[in-house]
């Protein structure tokens, strides 16, 4: 029987952990946090569940639809996405459909839009080069001006850097073939494929995305695993085939299986060389801190989350719980709001108090608008460190070094997961990638883990 340690219960190691113990493994689950789900998981706030920000499951590949409906069962409600970009006090739909951009922006700058789309597409043409970053992607696709009206601001919170500074492997991966021609096709009704990262519907289970999680811990225990919470890794023993506990202790194993940080599993490896260690520092992720606000208004914005453009705002995204299946059965009359924010350790957002983080919160959000007046009855903060790994112009120059090493250094460490692999996964790619890990594992195979998410490949399969 195999030996498995695996590190972090997020939805990409908590799969791996239940493939394994199917297909026959010893497994071992070690997760910091006294939770599972990672940054899936959900947890009760003020009579409600909440997850950590809008969490929706769809996916192309029936495997992993066959999977996650064999965990929801019956509990979960296909929901009719709307989510909306908030600048400047309007809404406008996305994709971006013409008669409600046109009613938002009057003719003259529809046309500013219109002439500028058109300019670049002529510029393009005529100079034939291809982009080189995010920037110059999404100018490419819908023009100068729409790009600082509806996707300069809020990308550069996000991600804490300008967009020409970031690499254009985040529109591969987020916005692919997607342009305001394609846009304008469908909604004149000429396109019939859709974007599959603007899907219109998506599934949610009642209780919070977290209960497939719940679910997936509890099978992994009734199949003889053991997870273990509140237990961080304190590092890697020399040989690779072990973790060093908090107390000192070591776990040994045949195979390792780590969700944690890349940056943080390979220093802690005591062969890391000073090149690697090098390309590490230069490998980020950035934090997120939600700030929940419980609002006594039931009918504040009929859309599940709302992006912010707006530049004077710190503020990103907005959630509206009341839009999802958990809060429609909420007879309290109010509406529980999270509101994003994103920065670096260090910053002035990250190591302030709760209390003046509700109170920005609070602040900002009547700036929008979206508040309409109704008091605040009460707020909440969860600091969310290496939520997303920061796509700067060039990193794979220094990532691709890094994955080097472990292949031919550590070939029984499986780094997994969009903290692991140092890609920004959705719910599915995690959930795939600890399907195929497992198999690696126990049956030998060779699936390339770090090839899921780029859309170059067989990963990528349609499905209902």
């Amino acid at each position: 029987m195999k030996r498995v340690t695996v590190i972090g219960a997020g939805p990409a190691g908590l799969t791996a952990a239940l493939e394994l113990c199917r297909l026959g493994c010893d497994v071992e689950v070690f997760e910091a946090s006294p939770h599972v789900g990672g940054m899936a998981r959900s947890f009760p706030l003020w009579g409600v569940p909440v997850d950590l920000g809008p969490h929706r499951f769809f996916t192309r590949d029936p495997r992993i639809t066959q999977f996650w409906l064999d965990l929801a069962g019956e509990d979960f409600e296909l929901v009719n996405r709307l989510t909306r970009i908030h600048y400047r006090g309007r809404f406008y739909d996305y994709p971006l459909r013409p008669a409600n951009a046109l009613a938002n922006l009057g003719w003259g700058e529809a046309a500013r839009c219109g002439g500028s789309y058109l300019r670049e597409k002529v510029n393009r043409a005529l100079s034939r080069k291809q982009p080189d970053n995010f920037e110059e992607w999404v100018v490419s696709a819908f023009g100068q001006r729409l790009y600082e009206l509806f996707f300069q601001a809020y990308s550069e919170k996000l991600w804490g850097i300008p967009c020409r500074d970031l690499d254009i492997d985040f529109a591969a991966q987020r916005i692919q073939r997607f342009s305001l021609g394609r846009a304008l096709l469908a909604a004149f009704g000429w396109e019939r494929s859709s974007h599959k990262t603007l899907t219109s519907t998506f599934a949610h289970p009642v209780q919070g995305c977290g209960v497939i999680y719940e679910r997936m811990a509890t099978r992994i225990l009734a199949a003889g695993g053991r997870i273990h919470l509140s237990t961080p890794i304190a590092g890697i023993n020399r040989a690779g085939d072990g973790v060093i506990l908090a107390d000192g202790t070591t776990r040994s194993c045949d195979h390792l299986v780590s969700t944690m940080p890349l940056t943080q599993l390979c220093r802690s490896l005591p062969d890391a060389p000073g090149p690697i260690l090098q390309a590490l520092d230069q490998l980020h992720y950035r934090n997120t801190i939600l700030v929940y606000l419980r609002v006594a208004h039931d009918r504040l914005f009929p859309d599940q989350w709302v992006y912010v453009q707006t530049p004077e705002l710190r503020l990103g995204r907005i959630t509206n719980f009341r839009n999802w299946p958990s809060g429609r059965r909420d007879a309290s009359g109010t509406s529980i709001l999270a509101l994003e924010y994103w920065c670096d350790r260090g910053s002035d957002l990250w190591t302030s108090d709760d209390a003046a983080l509700i109170a920005l919160g609070e602040r900002e959000l009547a700036r929008t608008g979206l508040l309409q007046n109704a008091p605040v009855l009460d707020g909440h903060v969860v600091r969310l460190p290496c939520c997303y790994p920061v796509y700067r112009k060039g990193y794979r120059e220094w990532l691709h070094p890094v994955i080097a090493f472990l292949r031919q250094n550590h070939p029984g460490i499986h780094a997994i997961g969009r903290y692991g692999a140092f890609k920004y996964n959705n719910q599915d790619h995690s959930i795939l990638m600890g399907i195929l890990a497992a198999e690696n594992i126990a049956h030998g195979t060779t699936h390339n883990l770090w090839e899921i998410n780029t859309d170059y490949g067989v990963y990528q399969e349609s499905g209902s």
